[in-house]
C-alpha cells in the first residue's frame, strides 16, 4: 500500500471512530425506553463498525470498535463498563465477520446477529463475574431488543453502504 493510500485509510478509519463516538455519546443522552429493564441501548455506534467491516475488513472493524470503547471508557465510563462492552463487542464482531464470510445474509441480518451476540457476550460475562446462571434469563428480553435494534442499525448500515460506493471511499475504480 502506498503512503498516500495508507494515510487516506487511517484518516477514513479515524473518521469512523469519531462517528461511532458521536453515536455512543448521543445514545448516552437518550433516556431509557424501559427504565425497569437496564442496559438496553440501540447500538448506534455499530453503524460505523458494520460500515468498516464491509469496506475495510475485520481487522479494521475490530480496531475502530476497540478504539471507540477505550475512548468512551476514558471519557465517560469505568473499567467494568469497558469489560462488559468489550465482551459484547468481541462476540458481536466475531459473529458478524463469520456470517459475512458465509455470504448468505444481508447487512440487516448480519446486524441482527451482531445485536443478539453483543447481548450474549455481556450476559456470559455477567454470569461469570456474578457467579449466577439466573441472569441468563435476561437473554429473552435482550434477544428481542437486540433483534429490533439490529434491524434498525442494519437498515442504516445498508443505506450508508449503498450511498457511499467503494470508489468514493477508497478512490479505486
Amino acid at each position: 500500500m502506498r503512503k498516500n493510500e495508507h494515510t487516506k485509510k487511517i484518516a477514513l478509519l479515524s473518521l469512523c471512530v469519531s462517528v461511532a463516538l458521536m453515536f455512543s455519546y448521543l445514545e448516552m443522552q437518550i433516556p431509557p425506553l424501559f427504565p425497569s429493564v437496564p442496559g438496553i441501548k440501540m447500538g448506534l455506534a455499530n453503524i460505523a463498525v458494520i460500515f468498516v467491516l464491509y469496506r475495510f475488513g475485520v481487522k479494521a472493524a475490530a480496531a475502530v470498535s476497540l478504539v471507540r470503547l477505550l475512548i468512551m471508557m476514558l471519557l465517560f465510563g469505568h473499567m467494568m463498563m469497558f469489560f462488559y462492552s468489550l465482551a459484547g463487542a468481541f462476540l458481536s464482531l466475531l459473529s458478524m465477520a463469520l456470517l459475512k464470510k458465509a455470504d448468505f445474509l444481508s447487512e440487516v441480518g448480519i446486524s441482527v446477529a451482531g445485536g443478539i451476540f453483543h447481548n450474549l457476550g455481556q450476559v456470559i460475562l455477567a454470569v461469570i463475574l456474578l457467579n449466577t446462571t439466573e441472569i441468563g434469563y435476561y437473554m429473552i428480553v435482550l434477544s428481542v431488543t437486540g433483534t429490533v435494534s439490529g434491524i434498525l442499525v442494519g437498515l442504516c448500515s445498508a443505506f450508508l453502504l449503498k450511498r457511499l460506493p467503494q470508489t468514493a471511499i477508497t478512490g479505486g475504480k
